[in-house]
């Protein structure tokens, strides 16, 4: 799913213009940015954490011709996904946009 489509389904559901909805979309995208930044933990109860971790910096390797290079430390974003919607992703058989023959 994509943002626009996030703005119509928040929309749909406020029953408001998706220009408003727009609005209220990127207000939480930023302010969900700005507590993991400033943070570097973001929980959500019940849905999941959202937490910066340090990748330690290792040795890489290009299957083709072997070549190592060196790869650096950085920052990576993790999510552990919560226990309801953990429940709820348990209860879906089938996963989003598979087609049925």
């Amino acid at each position: 799913m994509i943002k626009a489509a996030i703005v119509r389904e928040v929309a749909k559901k406020l029953d408001v213009k998706e220009k408003d909805a727009l609005v209220v979309v990127d207000g939480i995208v930023e302010s969900l940015k700005d507590v993991i930044c400033e943070y570097r933990r973001l929980e959500v109860r019940d849905f999941g954490v959202f937490q910066v971790k340090n990748r330690k910096g290792r040795v890489g390797r290009n299957p083709r011709d072997k070549i190592e290079y060196p790869i650096p430390e950085r920052q990576v974003l993790t999510f552990r996904v919560g226990k309801e919607l953990k429940q709820h992703l348990e209860q879906t058989t089938e996963p989003a946009g598979a087609e049925t023959p």
